[in-house]
């Protein structure tokens, strides 16, 4: 009986929270960059070329239908492109990187890198090396 009265009382709090939240308190959504669905667009037909590759490697495609078909999908990729282009293009930059641009200082004369410190994790090494041998990534 307490076990019921429990979840009642559960159920019942739960519900008022869920139907007392305000739209002021949930936060606003990031704003949808304008080629989104083309950038979503592009995404798909790197993939269709991807398998599309592997589908004729392994044989499921004559050399014919092949060749049409990713001529088809370059095509529309470069339309994709193209309006990506267009779109970024005619849209003006947004104020915060334009103020970061600017902010930037000159940059110095560039040094050269020491050869026996890691340019990533900063480790040093007791002679050069291809690679770190701390974080694993290459000197150069």
């Amino acid at each position: 009986m307490q076990l019921v009265i429990v979840v009642v009382v559960v159920v019942a709090v739960t519900t008022l929270f869920t139907l007392a939240v305000r739209s002021k308190d949930i936060p606003a959504p990031d704003p949808v960059p304008p080629t989104k669905h083309l950038e979503d667009r592009k995404a798909v037909i790197y993939e269709n070329l991807r398998d599309l590759q592997f589908e004729y490697r392994v044989g499921k495609l004559s050399d014919a239908d092949y060749q049409q078909t990713k001529l088809t999908l370059q095509q529309e990729l470069a339309t994709v492109l193209a309006e990506i282009d267009r779109i970024k293009a005619a849209s003006p930059a947004p104020p915060a990187a334009a103020k970061a641009s600017e902010a930037k200082p000159a940059p110095a004369a560039k040094s050269k890198p020491d050869p026996l410190k890691c340019p990533h994790c900063g480790a040093k090494m007791p002679k050069q090396m291809k690679f770190c041998g701390e974080c694993g990534k290459a000197m150069a």
